[in-house]
């Protein structure tokens, strides 16, 4: 079954009002843009950021673990990781560089957030090719190995007596700021319809009872019609 067919028939056990939510949001879905937090241990902060994503519109997030486990605080996520895809890389000898080259394979450009930067920021960034925005750990930043991977360094303005925002400010900055230049701009940023279609056929898993062993009576049934259905043209 296709997953436009496996979303139809499980429709009717999903509330009207998640169809509706469904419908409307998946449109509005992003992977243009997407997320890279490089050990984060302050779960809050983590949290955050899902929050923050889910809400801006984006739907992927890619999280490495070399040193701190990525928890997430369920009072501050507020149930957004829910909606979105967490990508985690912490099997590899060196999760930093694998999760670059997965981004790369992707079409995506490294974003690192930085001080370096004297002239790139969230307004002037040029958002043509698919950016991964990276955030580093709350003390010491992005690590040198993802810093000199980066294809571009992004500065957040800054205008006081401290040195740098926090994680969860930055990111909510930086987000916020491209995905609204991306929604007025002529960038074809959305998910493709099939994206769409499969994304809402992830969400209606998420929600319904017993979504697999529906999806299995489904497809016998499919297969029942088709036998049925070769017999008699015989």
């Amino acid at each position: 079954m296709t997953d436009h067919e496996l979303y139809e028939r499980l429709a009717p056990f999903i509330s009207p009002n998640k169809q509706e939510l469904f419908d409307r949001i998946a449109p509005m879905r992003s992977r243009h843009v997407t997320v890279v937090l490089e050990d984060i241990y302050q779960s809050q902060n983590a949290s955050a950021v899902v929050r923050t994503s889910d809400l801006v519109g984006i739907q992927d997030i890619h999280v490495i673990e070399n040193k701190n486990a990525y928890q997430l605080n369920p009072d501050v996520t507020l149930g957004s990781s829910k909606w979105v895809d967490i990508h985690r890389y912490r099997t590899h000898d060196d999760n930093t560089a694998a999760c670059v080259q997965a981004l790369r394979a992707k079409g995506y450009r490294i974003v690192a957030t930085s001080p370096r930067s004297k002239d790139i920021t969230p307004d002037t960034i040029e958002l043509d090719r698919p950016l991964a925005f990276c955030f580093g750990t709350e003390l010491t930043g992005l690590s040198p190995a993802l810093m000199d991977a980066a294809d571009i360094h992004l500065r957040i303005p800054m205008h006081g007596f401290t040195e740098s925002y926090n994680i969860s400010a930055s990111a909510a900055i930086v987000l916020y700021t491209v995905m609204q230049r991306l929604r007025a701009s002529e960038v074809p940023y959305t998910l493709p319809t099939d994206e769409r279609t499969a994304l809402k056929l992830a969400w209606a898993r998420k929600v319904v009872h017993s979504a697999a062993h529906l999806e299995e009576r489904f497809r016998r049934e499919q297969a029942d019609d088709r036998t049925t259905n070769g017999s008699d043209m015989k």
